[in-house]
């Protein structure tokens, strides 16, 4: 096992008891708790992409083992479900979990769930992309509605900044793991990470567009409006920052471990 590894697993979130409140029912029907087993497997690939990029195609048994530690499915639910019940300490959830007890919040988290999981399959996420493209350059009217639900609820933004404090967290994990030796400043790594805002933000717009066109295909323009409506009000934009805290901090801790693992990583390849 990596020396620092129980460290950068300690600090992605706290896994704790706590005792249930409307907010932790408000995590299990918004199918939340459902949403983290696929986060783990895209999280999965994702680690299996950073080992060919810093180790080669050659597999990797021990570097496989690091990155399924550190997405560890029940750690991420616990401190991501901790982290989302606090942000929504002050607020009245009576109003969310209504929606989203009701058939027409179930049907929507239903679909997002298996939507995210159909893209885990490169083919499906590209040939959703393709027709997220159509539907843009006709202007639909589901592209019309989808718009309406990222510009509300601030999709695109938040998601940049996610990525971006994800990116971050990652080289500060190299370097903390003596990547770079003291060839790299905290001040360059900040301008590395701005210098792909732009990418960010383009691939983040795709994906964003394409995976709500996807997952909201069956259903009618009024169920998605509903789901404006909440977003809109001060319940709606407390649970949508509530969403953005949680998994900001998983993201940040994940990738700040998976950096750390990666440097240990290089350092003992070089032994």
């Amino acid at each position: 096992m990596l020396r620092s590894l129980a460290i950068a697993l300690s600090l992605i979130l706290p896994t704790s008891v706590f005792a249930q409140t409307p907010a932790n029912t408000l995590f299990s029907q918004m199918g939340l708790d459902r949403m983290i087993p696929v986060m783990r497997q895209e999280g999965l690939q994702y680690g299996a992409e950073i080992g060919e990029g810093m180790f080669g195609d050659i597999p990797r048994p021990a570097w496989a083992e690091v990155v399924s530690d550190i997405y560890d499915e029940d750690r991420l639910r616990e401190g991501v479900e901790a982290a989302f019940v606090q942000a929504l300490d002050e607020t009245d959830v009576t109003p969310l979990i209504a929606f989203f007890q009701s058939e027409r919040g179930q049907r929507i988290v239903d679909l997002e769930i298996s939507a995210r999981r159909a893209m885990l399959d490169a083919d499906v996420e590209a040939a959703s992309k393709d027709v997220a493209q159509e539907q843009i350059a006709a202007n639909s009217r589901m592209y019309q509605v989808i718009d309406d639900f990222v510009q509300v609820n601030d999709l695109v933004e938040t998601n940049v900044v996610g990525a971006l404090n994800a990116s971050y967290a990652f080289y500060m994990g190299l370097m903390g793991g003596s990547a770079f030796g003291n060839d790299l400043t905290e001040d360059q790594v900040l301008r590395d990470v701005w210098s792909q805002e732009g990418d960010i933000r383009a691939s983040t717009t795709e994906w964003v567009y394409s995976f709500l066109l996807m997952a909201y295909d069956p259903l009618e323009a009024t169920d998605i409006d509903a789901y404006i409506l909440l977003s809109k009000t001060e319940e709606g934009k407390a649970m949508n920052r509530a969403l953005f805290e949680a998994f900001d901090q998983m993201f940040v801790g994940v990738s700040g471990a998976l950096g750390m693992a990666a440097a240990e990583m290089m350092q003992t390849e070089e032994l």
